[in-house]
């Protein structure tokens, strides 16, 4: 979840127009257009697999003091508190932040290939490895929390989860497993106008199923088999049905920038930030907010950092802001965070791959899509779909997405396209067998029952 740091007064919103202005900024000409990958990974004492706190000699707060002290991070503070770090190059920054259960996230700097995108991930975790080396904590890339409880969670001092801990339970039953138990894999990608956005938005919510599937990996639960593949994916689907979902609204005529605002503004808000505290009005209306009728700032209207501020608590499959961000991915190692990018480049970059993957998916009805996103979680890519399996979708998609790669053209120092980030996502299309399914295998076989072998084989 994104991060909070407070600047410069934000100009106060005068109209619907400014809502709708302030998305339709984020387009791009094709030449501008980048890469922003997201990651995160639960933080566990090599010792003894258990969670890490943020306070402690050996805490989150002191891994990041020694990224700090080590690497030229710079603290992001609430009040006294670090709650995230920032690196600039001086043309882009990528920030460091905690989720609430403590799962340390990288959100990269915007890149223009994938392959900028694979080497920010992996300095980023030769850093975390030796510091953590060094504290004696690991780092586990899994989309849900294997073995522990919700109650042994730690929580992080970030002011903002303490507003949305309270709200969870009023809107579904998954919520703090959400929060405190997930991890994932995120790639925020650019448009260029808003017809470019609205059959990127079409093309990702369809299949957004299909990343889900194929990178899979949250098989257990507190020490046991839960019965899905993507349990992460599952949480989803009973966390708030107001701000989650496929957006079946997309998919219809008149779609654009302002039916997206229309959306945003019917989804109930969490906070206010003002003078570094957040005002917890969670369910209020931003619509009323506008008009200066919030009853906890009455005759007080928005700011634009305010109408930022809401976009981030929107969770559809696909959000919408200034970019894109695909949402579907479970949590998981370094090959992982380079080929999910991979796949969603190499569908929406290029326009001969777009048009593929639009044919592919646009006689695709509302509740095709729905059946799809909702027997995923358990089935993977075992699940039906139509006279076939979502393993048959994500064969043709990533055979898409390999075209679309190779027609970007975008070659490293040795000559090499990006194709090869790929490779990942075609195995796993091919043989139908998802991370999870490898993980069972292993519980089954080599693990002998022993699910805390996790921590060994896919630790990074």
């Amino acid at each position: 979840m994104s991060t909070k740091e407070p600047g410069a007064d934000s100009p106060p919103v005068e109209s619907y127009d400014d809502l709708v202005g302030w998305i339709a900024a984020g387009e791009k000409p094709e030449p501008d257009w980048r890469i922003g990958t997201e990651h995160e990974k639960f933080v566990f004492r090599t010792a003894d697999r258990s969670p890490v706190a943020y306070e402690g000699d050996a805490g989150i707060r002191a891994l990041m003091d020694a990224l700090i002290d080590e690497f030229g991070w710079e603290p992001i503070k609430e009040g006294e508190t670090t709650i995230a770090l920032k690196r600039s190059n001086g043309l882009s920054t990528e920030t460091i932040s905690l989720e609430p259960g403590g799962q340390f996230e990288l959100s990269g700097a915007p890149l223009a290939t994938l392959h900028a995108t694979c080497a920010e991930a992996g300095e980023h975790l030769r850093e975390c490895l030796t510091i953590g080396e060094r504290l004696g904590i690991g780092f586990l890339g899994l989309g849900f929390a294997p073995t522990w409880r919700l109650d042994e969670m730690p929580t992080m001092p970030k002011k903002r989860y303490a507003v949305m801990t309270r709200y969870m339970p009023e809107v579904g039953k998954r919520g703090h497993d959400m929060m405190y138990r997930t991890s994932t894999i995120q790639v925020n990608l650019d448009y260029s106008d808003e017809a470019d956005m609205v059959k990127k938005l079409r093309v990702s919510l369809a299949l957004q199923a299909i990343a889900t599937a194929l990178f899979a990996s949250s098989p257990f639960t507190e020490g046991e088999t839960n019965g899905f593949k993507s349990l992460r994916s599952e949480v989803w689907r009973d966390t708030d049905p107001n701000r989650t979902g496929l957006l079946p609204f997309a998919f219809e005529d008149g779609m654009g920038y302002e039916r997206y605002t229309d959306y945003a503004l019917d989804v109930p808000m969490y906070f206010v930030y003002r003078d570094g505290e957040y005002i917890d009005v969670a369910g209020a209306s931003f619509r009323k907010f506008l008009k200066g009728e919030l009853e906890q700032l009455p005759g007080e209207k928005p700011t634009h950092d305010d109408w930022v501020d809401h976009l981030t608590t929107l969770f559809p499959e696909v959000r919408l802001k200034r970019f894109l961000e695909m949402r579907g991915g479970d949590g998981g190692p370094w090959r992982r965070i380079c080929a999910l990018p991979a796949f969603w480049v190499g569908l929406l970059y290029d326009q001969t791959a777009l048009d593929a993957a639009w044919d592919l998916v646009k006689d695709w009805s509302a509740e095709e899509r729905l059946q799809l996103r909702n027997s995923v979680p358990s089935e993977g890519l075992q699940a039906k779909f139509r006279n076939g399996t979502a393993q048959e979708i994500a064969r043709e998609t990533v055979k898409i997405a390999a075209v679309g790669l190779a027609n970007r053209r975008r070659l490293n120092s040795k000559g090499d396209d990006e194709t090869g980030f790929l490779e990942f996502a075609e195995e796993v299309a091919a043989s139908g067998r998802t991370p999870a399914d490898e993980m069972l295998n292993r519980y089954k076989l080599s693990w002998q029952g022993d699910i805390s072998r996790v921590f060994e084989d896919y630790a990074f």
